[in-house]
């Protein structure tokens, strides 16, 4: 859900400088030479998230691939970069890539490719939508509602694609994390399907028409790489109602649509073990579909089942659908039993998974290596003084997830 670069002598500053700017101007002139990794996508890969502070190494890599997963899905968002915004610049004004931050990015992907695993590329910002966490707390709702930022977001993506299309670990790129143009304005979350569907009824053509700014984007991507297959989020920060509330699939044909589960996210969430009796699973009840659910294994599939009947009423075959993120407290007493369920019910339909997180460097609740014993205090005291090596990773917890990796 995801340093600061030392000072160097003046003179290696700038060889760096050019060399960087070198590069990402080959890069951009170089013909198009993607592999073809649909066929990456054809049948079910298991995978995790890695959303770090820290721009991850090749220990890393080499841990996640360890664990049977094939790929990951990897965000650059909070790496500390040139600007305010890593690779953006400055979301607030994007001017092109900045080329410090892409000679980083490739790196990171070098080091993967040298794992044996396949990336999936997302931004949790773009022009005019900065992550709330990197924005005060507050949704960016500009991209959503003002054109300019829409075109400086297809045009990052431009430049993007012509930067990473012949990476030999690029597998996917993912246009963003959790888009919501619902949020302001839009139908609650949690409303009737005939809500959610009217609503992107009228949407259709206009800034807050989701699949609408895929399409543009989409269609720029493709003028620089033709091939890599592309990753969507549904609506309402990547909910299997809202994707199953778009009227038509995308009309590229290298489409992966993407949706988060978290439902009952009052009860996997971290709220939840601060309450005095905690949520539990199966039985907690939530507001849902203008409704309420009590949350078992039957309505976990359910939920989950939206995206998969969506895709088979397109004619899309389930290896288009991707469980992109799911998770759970590690220390909530049903986090095992909850990832039990999702698991089988993505597993059940045919989908592509990737688990949230992996070794996150400044967040401990979805780390399940580590214990469910150990207090999250240890966690954070151990990793500033630089010693999160020391840290356990035998929880149970990790070892579910990889032997349903090691099955695939």
């Amino acid at each position: 859900m995801f340093r600061a670069v030392g000072e160097g002598a003046l003179a290696a500053g700038a060889t760096f400088r050019r060399s960087a700017t070198a590069a990402l101007c080959l890069a951009l002139a170089q013909p198009a030479a993607a592999a073809d990794l649909i066929g990456f996508w054809d049948s079910p890969q298991p995978g995790a998230n890695g959303f770090n502070a820290a721009p991850q190494d090749q220990t890393y890599f080499r841990a996640l691939a360890g664990t049977g997963a094939t790929w990951v899905r990897l965000s650059f968002s909070k790496w500390k970069g040139k600007g305010r915004d890593f690779l953006i610049g400055d979301a607030d004004r994007y001017a092109g890539l900045v080329p410090e931050d892409l000679a980083i990015l490739r790196r990171v992907l070098d080091d993967a490719h040298a794992a044996g695993l396949k990336v999936v590329v997302v931004p949790l910002s773009l022009p005019g939508g900065r992550w709330s966490q990197q924005n005060g707390g507050a949704y960016d709702d500009r991209i959503w509602s003002e054109a300019g930022y829409q075109d400086q977001a297809v045009r990052f993506w431009a430049d993007l694609a012509a930067a990473l299309r012949d990476h030999p670990a690029v597998a996917g790129y993912n246009i963003l994390n959790e888009p919501a143009p619902e949020k302001h304005g839009g139908p609650a979350e949690n409303g009737t399907e005939q809500a959610l569907r009217s609503w992107q009824a009228e949407q259709s053509g206009g800034l807050r028409d989701l699949p609408g700014f895929y399409a543009r984007t989409i269609a720029a991507i493709r003028v620089a790489d033709p091939v890599t297959p592309i990753m969507v989020d549904g609506g309402w920060f990547a909910n299997p109602r809202s994707l199953a509330a778009w009227p038509a699939p995308l009309a590229d044909g290298r489409v992966l649509y993407a949706f988060h589960m978290y439902e009952p996210y009052a009860a996997t969430s971290a709220p939840n073990l601060q309450r005095d009796a905690p949520l539990r699973y199966p039985g907690a009840v939530t507001a849902y579909a203008g409704g309420e659910r009590a949350w078992d294994r039957a309505a976990v599939a359910a939920h989950i089942g939206a995206a998969f009947d969506w895709a088979e009423a397109q004619g899309l075959p389930p290896t288009r659908i991707v469980a992109a993120e799911f998770g759970c407290m590690r220390r909530w007493p049903d986090c095992g039993a909850y990832l039990t369920d999702v698991l089988d019910a993505v597993e059940a339909r045919g989908g592509h998974w990737a688990f949230y997180s992996f070794r996150e460097d400044e967040w401990e609740g979805m780390d399940y290596e580590l214990p469910a014993s150990l207090p999250p205090g240890r966690f954070y005291w151990l990793t500033e003084e630089g010693r999160a090596d020391e840290l356990p990773r035998d929880g149970a917890l990790m070892e579910l997830l990889r032997d349903r990796m090691r099955r695939q």
